[in-house]
């Protein structure tokens, strides 16, 4: 039995991963001022770490939830297994 997620994951990754490194070299070999490729160089890598800060934003307020959510769980067990305990005395 063969693990063709595995194997279609790497490949999504690596396509999108040369898409990227492409899409890089195009700029760079654009007919454009040195001037204009360095404004858009620097647009596209403000608007990657804008994209980049937010995901990081909705993976700590994720985290966070989950974290309360557990913790929540975790006491509602203690809680569940005291009175267990009690009862049983």
């Amino acid at each position: 039995m063969s693990n063709h997620g595995s194997s279609a994951g790497t490949v999504l990754v690596s396509f999108v991963l040369g898409a990227i490194a492409g899409a890089a070299v195009a700029l760079l070999y654009a007919p454009a001022a040195g001037e204009d490729l360095r404004r858009k160089l620097a647009e596209k890598a403000r608007e990657g770490r804008e994209r980049a800060e937010a995901l990081a934003e909705e993976g700590r307020e994720f985290f966070d939830r989950q974290r309360d959510t557990i913790a929540s769980a975790v006491e509602r067990g203690r809680e569940a297994y005291e009175k267990v305990r009690k009862e049983s005395l």
